[in-house]
């Protein structure tokens, strides 16, 4: 069933809204504060975790995930809205500057599926895991204290 353009646009905006607050630190629970957007039965892949299932593991894994990485940021470019489909294209930006001037950014996208009443089923994020290890090397970034890692064999099947 596809929702109005309007509904599924909203719930973009809040999405949107919701990860500015999180970048600038107005938010108790940081990423944890997303986990309202997601129906009981969701679905998130990444490329670095896999695939976590359910509402109370995204809601733990957009906690557990981001220990450590404090201090990183995740701005939006732009989204696009298709049907139920959503693409969300954001940066990962590790702090510092390269030799020229500029951040360590690497880029990524969501695509979203909305669900209906304000919430998503389904997010899977792409991004090159190899751009952000170079850039961590380059960076000489360090967490300033604990940091949790993916798990050694993530399950990535990435169908809804």
């Amino acid at each position: 069933m596809a929702f109005p353009l309007e509904e599924v646009q909203a719930a973009v905006d809040r999405f949107v809204l919701l990860r500015e607050r999180i970048d600038a630190g107005q938010e108790d629970q940081a990423f944890g504060s997303l986990t309202d957007l997601y129906t009981d039965d969701a679905v998130i892949v990444d490329a670095s975790w896999g695939r976590i299932e359910g509402k109370e593991a995204i809601g733990n894994w957009f906690i557990e995930s981001m220990v450590g990485l404090e201090d990183w940021k995740f701005p939006i470019e732009f989204t696009a809205v298709n049907g139920n489909d959503v693409i969300v294209k954001w940066t990962q930006l590790i702090p510092g500057l390269d030799e020229e001037g500029r951040p360590f950014a690497q880029s990524a996208y969501s695509r979203l599926i909305y669900a209906g009443n304000g919430k998503f089923s389904y997010e899977e994020d792409t991004y090159n895991m190899e751009h952000v290890l170079e850039d961590l090397a380059r960076s000489g970034w360090r967490p300033k204290g604990k940091m949790n890692f993916p798990p050694s064999k993530p399950n990535r099947r990435w169908q809804p």
